[in-house]
């Protein structure tokens, strides 16, 4: 329940001091231009990555993009930029282990 009414709280203010609830509400922001780039901000780690696939963890759940010829442009602690053919980003509610 606290988590809900802190959560609330967080997004009020966010609507009342016109900042981005991304920032606020530690969301991930990603940014896609076409299908051949991605870039992923306030992510918490590179959990795996192929040339089809890339996961990283959230702060709640995961993010996983699958696509084609897949290359890490630029990785930083909480940041990433994707090349290749982006075919699906789909947001995954569980972290490994089933913890949340």
């Amino acid at each position: 329940m606290a988590k809900k009414w802190g959560l609330r709280v967080r997004s009020w203010m966010a609507q009342k001091m016109n900042l981005p609830q991304d920032v606020m509400m530690d969301l991930p922001r990603i940014t896609m231009i076409g299908q051949i780039h991605i870039y992923i901000e306030n992510h918490r780690g590179l959990l795996a990555f192929t040339d089809k696939e890339l996961r990283l963890l959230l702060k709640q759940g995961q993010l996983l993009i699958k696509g084609q010829a897949f290359v890490i442009k630029t990785i930083l602690p909480e940041e990433i930029l994707l090349e290749g053919k982006i075919d699906q980003v789909i947001y995954l509610n569980e972290n490994p282990g089933g913890t949340k």
